[in-house]
């Protein structure tokens, strides 16, 4: 624990975030204890997962614990836990800005831990929007050994089962970040012309599994090869945007395609004159996807101060799909490191696109703690 402070730039610790695996489950709260008082943190936050990402390692399946100190000067720091019940009460921006006792001008942005087994995350993000948006929120879901429905989620002394703790950056901080959804986009952007609900009849005044069929057949042999199975569709968050390029684009499943009745079933609600591309989602076109939007950050973070990051990634990312272990997290650290990262790996992410935030799947969703100018 000295050691890890010692690597600080300034003595004092700001936040802690700590995350820890299913075999610890029992043992969660003496942990947290012995944390905060040999780190001397004064605000502690974090989850379980069965996976920990620590600087440029990612260490899946293992028993660990994964534990960042950050300084983090001048950040106005606040936390609290919420449940389900709060979910159902919100009703309207206020009801947020009340629980929390912050309104969208005395906040940066939100790091969020939640269970995904208690907590209707879609609707609480719905409901959070409403409050604070376009301010960003970063974050994921907790994990656990798999076999049950059972997770935690950390603050301070406290560990709960079932609900989320969402962490205020504010004051002299602000995150930054990146949301890659490990797509490539293929075939040029369209216009839906006639949809309802979750489906898309016409695409450019077309069937809808005309366009798609067109797309997949005017791709090489070997993207077709890499596409059967991985196909999705980005849909455009801001329309306002002269031109369309990774990170526009919220990515959903493509549920289902009927060439008798033309139509494409998608896992999203869908609304005529939306923008849309088809995506290709796979080991390369996620390297590819998190490649490009780190550089683009790189550019944007040019003269800044970054205290730290925190990656939440999903637990179908990883080995499992690119074959090597620490894929993301090196890459971050090659990318904008070096630098002091923990993680963990999710049942779910929480990220921007564009000015509201959403639940993804298969994402690398990466929180920034800058200095705010």
């Amino acid at each position: 624990m000295e050691e890890l402070r010692a690597r600080l730039a300034a003595p004092r610790v700001s936040l802690g975030l700590v995350f820890m695996s299913p075999q610890f489950f029992p043992h969660a709260r003496q942990v947290l204890e012995i944390l905060r008082v040999h780190g001397r943190i004064p605000l502690l936050a974090g989850c379980s997962s069965a996976g920990l990402i620590a600087g440029g390692e990612e260490l899946e399946g293992n028993p660990g614990l994964a534990l960042a100190l950050y300084s983090l000067p001048d950040a106005d720091l606040k936390a609290f836990h919420f449940q389900q019940g709060q979910v159902d009460e919100a009703n309207g921006p206020g009801y947020w800005q009340m629980e929390t006792g912050l309104n969208a001008e005395q906040t940066n942005g939100w790091l969020v831990f939640a269970d995904p087994f208690h907590l209707d995350c879609e609707h609480w993000l719905r409901s959070w929007n409403e409050a604070f948006a376009p301010l960003p929120v970063f974050g994921g879901l907790a994990s656990g050994d798999g076999s049950t429905p059972h997770t935690q989620v950390y603050l301070d002394g406290d560990v709960f089962e079932e609900g989320g703790v969402a962490l205020s950056i504010g004051g002299g901080v602000k995150m930054l970040g990146v949301i890659s959804q490990g797509c490539t986009p293929i075939g040029e952007t369209w216009t839906l012309t006639r949809a309802e609900g979750n489906l898309i009849h016409e695409i450019g005044n077309r069937p809808a599994y005309e366009i798609l069929a067109e797309t997949f057949n005017g791709m090489s042999a070997a993207e077709q090869k890499k596409s059967r199975g991985n196909l999705f569709i980005g849909l455009v968050v801001n329309e306002y945007l002269e031109e369309f390029h990774r990170g526009d684009f919220l990515v959903r499943q493509l549920i289902g395609a009927d060439p008798r009745s033309g139509d494409i079933a998608v896992g999203a609600m869908l609304r005529p004159g939306q923008t849309v591309q088809f995506h290709r989602r796979d080991a390369q076109a996620a390297t590819e996807d998190l490649l490009a939007l780190l550089a683009r950050t790189r550019a944007e973070l040019k003269n800044m101060v970054v205290y730290g990051g925190c990656l939440c990634s999903c637990n179908g990312r990883g080995q499992g799909l690119f074959g090597s272990p620490n894929h993301d997290a090196q890459m971050i650290q090659e990318q904008l490191g070096p630098m002091g990262l923990a993680g963990f790996f999710c049942n779910g992410e929480i990220g921007p696109v564009g000015q509201l935030n959403f639940l993804h799947g298969y994402t690398a969703s990466l929180a920034l703690f800058v200095k705010k100018d």
